[in-house]
């Protein structure tokens, strides 16, 4: 039932404006409407109790057929939330939100990454100390889950790894025969692809195939049980997920990929060695007496360390990638890509970085 009462310019709305009431208010409001001469009608809602769509395009109605300013004042919160779902009236877009100066940009960027590193390690630091314990304490991983990662990770990544490798060391010793068949330094090339191979292309090429393939594997896996909320289950079961799901494949690759490196290593020489074969006519016993009198043990163990280095970084960032995820399957995949991305940069950044430490200031050989 609804009630209209008039004082001056104002007009009150009471009880509940719905359909069975908008007809006999129509007739009323256009009376008084006629008979304010004010050029603005307040419409007065503070004792109104309800309306309904009908009421609200009721409102609408009187709005746009009056040549009068209406106002509506005193409205309650349930009328105004009705008003504001079924109203055609235009409402005032809101101010776009300000763009955020140079300093703000600079100042959330470093928010975001500090907040970033700082989650990175702990994750890493929980890591490592889950994986010294698991060494001696096997309660709470899976039985077989280390053979069962290094399958995957190093065993199912010989082929790319070796065919890869292979066409990098045919590469280099093609490009740079040209350059050596000059000088008559053929005998070099046998130098330059040992060299390039255990310092740097061995490992790093290793490091990236292993990243495109068993990095986002990982990231894919952990995000999709982070979806499926799996990890919490795990929780639920006392079972601690980075110790459970993360451990095994962080002693695998760490076994793996070293592995990896001196089998990409051995492929890269023997691509160079063919096309010292076949291209430069070096005999194999020259080629091998010539890599064997320029390569010494710190070549080798430089690559190693870095290859165990690239392992823990490809390790950890998937698994952030992973564990971050949010928003479904689309998160998935974001979360590889990014594990891919970032892993290849995080390797490249710390290959300079070893480069610098090992190399740097030492004479040529």
């Amino acid at each position: 039932m609804i009630e209209i009462n008039r004082q001056e310019n104002t007009i009150k709305l009471s009880g509940d404006l719905a359909t069975r009431e908008i007809k006999s208010a129509w007739r009323f409001l256009k009376k008084q409407f006629a008979a304010i001469a004010e050029p603005r009608i307040f419409l007065d809602f503070s004792e109104l109790k309800s309306i309904d769509s009908a009421g609200v395009a009721f409102l609408d109605e009187i709005v746009s057929v009056t040549d009068k300013k209406i106002e509506f004042i005193n409205v309650p919160k349930q009328v105004e939330r009705a008003i504001q779902a079924f109203s055609t009236q235009e409402t005032p877009e809101p101010e776009p939100p300000r763009s955020p100066i140079f300093f703000e940009r600079m100042g959330d960027f470093a928010v975001r990454v500090y907040r970033n590193s700082y989650l990175l390690l702990l994750l890493a630091a929980d890591i490592f100390y889950w994986s010294v314990a698991g060494i001696f304490q096997h309660k709470g991983q899976r039985e077989g889950s280390f053979v069962q990662q290094s399958l995957l990770i190093g065993v199912n990544a010989l082929l790319i790894v070796g065919l890869i490798s292979f066409l990098i060391g045919l590469i280099l010793a093609l490009q740079s025969a040209a350059q050596l068949r000059q000088f008559g330094a053929n005998i070099f090339v046998a130098d330059l692809i040992g060299i390039a191979m255990l310092r740097e292309m061995g490992p790093i090429m290793t490091a990236i195939v292993v990243a495109g393939r068993s990095g986002s594997a990982i990231a894919a896996e952990i995000a999709t049980m982070v979806v499926t909320e799996e990890m919490d289950a795990l929780k639920t079961m006392a079972l601690n997920p980075i110790r459970f799901v993360v451990v095994p494949k962080f002693h695998a690759i760490t076994v793996t990929l070293p592995l990896l490196t001196i089998f990409s290593d051995l492929i890269g020489i023997i691509g160079g060695f063919i096309i010292g074969l076949t291209y430069l006519q070096l005999s194999a016993a020259a080629f091998f007496n010539e890599l064997l009198t320029v390569l010494i043990l710190k070549d080798v163990f430089t690559g190693l360390i870095k290859s165990v280095v690239f392992a823990w970084i490809i390790l950890i960032v998937s698994c952030y990638q992973g564990l971050r995820v949010s928003g479904g399957a689309e998160g998935v995949g974001r979360a590889t890509t990014a594990s891919v991305v970032a892993s290849i940069f995080f390797v490249i950044v710390a290959d300079s970085i070893l480069g610098l430490i090992f190399y740097f200031g030492q004479p040529l050989t």
